[in-house]
């Protein structure tokens, strides 16, 4: 009976320092994972401010020799022959960003609402997958699509349309877009609370005025974000207009011209032919500083209207 007792004891004795050992174990994981996790978030804080820190030296050097006036108002691009009114570059950008937002926000917010409101589990399991696979498509397809089929395909309508064009290029980068806007607007409709359907349904309403003068009122914040975040995608896409857009730096808004856009001209300004620390070299950070100023306030002003429209449940 003793040396039972005694195994019984022991036995206890075990369990304790297992236990005991496995809290040591929880306990250091609980120290290591937080600075785990500090370590990310200082590596993606110095990987900014590194990137910053590259554009802002070089585009110093830049307008020591370009006055930053003459940079931002002047309308001829031409760095090759020391014309460097970005003007027309930044021209092309909005203009292929207007024409990829036509395209991608009422198609966007339509899929949305279908796979919000009207669409079942199943349907929407099947359709919502398809639908984001547009997102995984390199973009260099997406650039070759338009300049071999979309463009000829227009060029019957407009018999004046060049082989490079704005409104290809446009229409392409609005397709692609479109799965940002659909799957974050349908996230952002999906959690409003069935109550309020609930409710409007109760008071007569049809399914179509339930979700345009209830669901997406209520999920506002969440779509503009989702609209501003596309929008920044567009302004920053590169192979699209690089392929299909052309390399024309016109001040123009007319979608059937070949145009140039500021990413596309940093793809054509990177190439060998360009000498390092030269003029038309700098010129590629200060054009990349535009593109970072342009995306940082649409970031800025997505998180604002997150914040300002954002309604609790």
């Amino acid at each position: 009976m003793a040396n039972n007792q005694m195994e019984k004891n022991l036995s206890v004795q075990d369990m304790i320092k297992k236990n005991k050992k496995k809290k040591s174990m929880g306990n250091a994981v609980e120290k290591i994972v937080p600075i785990f996790l500090l370590l990310c978030a200082i590596v993606s804080v110095l990987t900014t401010i590194g990137i910053l820190f590259t554009l802002l030296r070089e585009s110093i050097t830049f307008f020591s020799d370009v006055p930053i006036t003459d940079f931002y108002f002047g309308t001829n691009w031409s760095p090759w022959t020391d014309h460097f009114g970005v003007a027309p570059l930044i021209a092309g950008t909005l203009l292929i960003t207007f024409i990829a937002i036509c395209v991608a926000m009422p198609i966007g917010l339509a899929s949305a609402i279908f796979l919000s409101e009207y669409a079942t589990d199943r349907t929407r399991k099947i359709i919502k997958p398809i639908l984001e696979i547009l997102a995984g498509i390199p973009t260099v397809v997406y650039g070759f699509f338009a300049l071999t089929f979309v463009s000829p395909l227009l060029g019957e309508v407009f018999t004046e349309m060049r082989i490079f064009n704005a409104l290809s290029a446009g229409i392409v980068v609005g397709i692609m877009i479109i799965p940002m806007i659909a799957s974050l607007s349908e996230d952002a409709m999906s959690a409003v609370p069935n109550s309020l359907r609930d409710g409007a349904l109760g008071l007569g309403a049809t399914r179509f005025e339930v979700a345009i003068k209830v669901v997406l009122p209520a999920a506002l914040s969440g779509i503009i974000a989702s609209i501003v975040l596309a929008i920044s995608r567009a302004i920053g896409e590169t192979m699209i207009v690089t392929i299909a857009a052309g390399a024309t730096p016109n001040l123009t808004f007319n979608p059937t011209e070949s145009i140039q856009t500021l990413t596309a001209f940093i793809v054509q300004g990177a190439t060998g032919d360009t000498s390092y620390q030269s003029t038309i070299y700098n010129s590629i950070y200060a054009v990349g500083i535009t593109l970072f100023i342009f995306t940082l306030l649409m970031n800025i002003l997505s998180q604002y209207i997150s914040r300002r429209f954002k309604e609790d449940y």
